[in-house]
């Protein structure tokens, strides 16, 4: 799950900078869940907005504000909103699934006896989620 952390956080920190700036309370609830089968992880945002998060298509690149659900839908694998049912507001969601890495078996075996290369130091892996599919 260690391959989640940068684009779950990145997209966390999209969704509750868009309850600052377009809540008038400011206020928020956040909702970290696991999935059952531990291959990845749902995210909450509850505001009291009922407004529904802008869906830009495109934005002027010396525009300051405006990506902020481009960026969502860029580093989760799936993302969405729904209306409350019995008060006025919204929970924007996003789910990350881990990448499940497979080991193949070489089918050339190594001609030299030299170790492997190593990563550079401070080397981090890339998140798990890179591609985003808006859902409704």
């Amino acid at each position: 799950m260690a391959d989640l952390c940068d684009s779950a956080s990145l997209a966390l920190t999209e969704l509750v900078a868009n309850v600052v700036r377009h809540t008038p309370d400011r206020r928020a609830a956040v909702l970290l869940l696991r999935r059952p089968d531990g291959h990845g992880v749902r995210v909450e945002v509850t505001d009291r907005s009922p407004h529904p998060p802008d869906s830009p298509t495109a934005v002027d690149e010396l525009a300051e504000d405006g990506r902020g659900v481009l960026i969502v839908g860029a580093v989760t694998d799936r993302w969405g909103w729904e209306p409350l049912p019995h008060r006025s507001g919204k929970t924007v969601w996003f789910e990350c699934d881990a990448q499940v890495n497979r080991v193949e078996p070489c089918s050339t075996p190594r001609q030299d006896s030299s170790p492997p290369a190593r990563p550079p130091a401070g080397a981090r892996p890339s998140a798990g989620c890179r591609t985003g599919r808006p859902v409704r």
